[in-house]
């Protein structure tokens, strides 16, 4: 997540906008661990988490709004994920999509690409 956020292009003139899903297998850190990527996303100037899926999605979209990220999105799954992000998105957007990859997140992107869902 470090670098990814880091790396991602500037938006020209557009929202810098993080899906950011569950981080699988972390154990007795998972929580600490969510909450520390929502903190990055404020760190790197996001201007939209989307966090996806259960209660650590929701750990990373409370740290993250609680850190100073302008805007918060909780949605429990990559479908209404999708639908949102295609509701709001405008031009000059530029979107991280990020997760372990049992949270399938490479749905989001495919539906926004126009590319066919696997999986949904």
């Amino acid at each position: 997540m470090t670098v990814a956020v880091g790396d991602t292009t500037e938006a020209a003139g557009g929202r810098r906008i993080a899906v950011l899903g569950e981080m699988l297998e972390l154990g007795d850190d998972a929580v600490e661990a969510h909450r520390r990527v929502g903190r990055m996303a404020a760190e790197n100037g996001v201007d939209l988490v989307v966090a996806v899926g259960g209660d650590m999605a929701k750990q990373l979209a409370l740290a993250a709004g609680a850190a100073g990220v302008p805007d918060i999105a909780l949605v429990g799954d990559n479908i209404t994920a999708a639908a949102y992000l295609d509701s709001i998105l405008r031009p000059n957007d530029v979107v991280l999509v990020k997760a372990s990859r049992g949270g399938q997140l490479w749905q989001i992107a495919q539906a926004l690409t126009g590319q066919p869902v696997r999986g949904l």
